[in-house]
């Protein structure tokens, strides 16, 4: 008997804590997994002058437009704007088990917010980068 009483007040503590996330810990949980190729550290890192244009496709990705500049020399151009909605929603844990309905203890937090990054990458006449820069903000 006071082994099974040991193991329900050890599952009851489980659920308690599995009830308690913070808003902080459920955006982090719903964050984007890094695997997308167009970051600033990818540009910084990876996108050097007189690299050829495939290899900055194979970085980076397609570019979203294609431009010339005098000389017929290309202009590619990166736009990226990300938008994170995160709502956390949690409950009252432990003494919702018991009491809850009675309580209808819960707590929420929302939060909404944008991301951009522009990179651009010119080319020379033989297809190598010639120049890139980028920018990047958030709100």
């Amino acid at each position: 008997m006071r082994h099974l009483f040991r193991t329900v007040l050890v599952a009851m503590s489980a659920l308690s804590a599995a009830g308690c996330m913070s808003a902080a810990q459920h955006r982090a949980a719903v964050q984007d997994d890094g695997t997308d190729r167009l970051t600033v550290g990818t540009v910084q890192r990876e996108i050097r002058v007189g690299m050829p244009a495939a290899e900055v496709a194979r970085v980076l990705g397609a570019p979203n437009i294609v431009t010339t500049e005098e000389g017929r020399r290309e202009v590619w151009i990166y736009d990226k704007i990300a938008t994170d909605n995160v709502y956390s929603s949690t409950q009252g844990g432990f003494l919702t088990l018991i009491i809850g309905p009675y309580l209808g203890a819960s707590a929420g937090a929302r939060s909404t917010s944008q991301r951009t990054l522009t990179v651009i990458v010119r080319f020379d006449e033989t297809q190598k980068v010639r120049d890139f820069s980028y920018h990047a903000s958030s709100f």
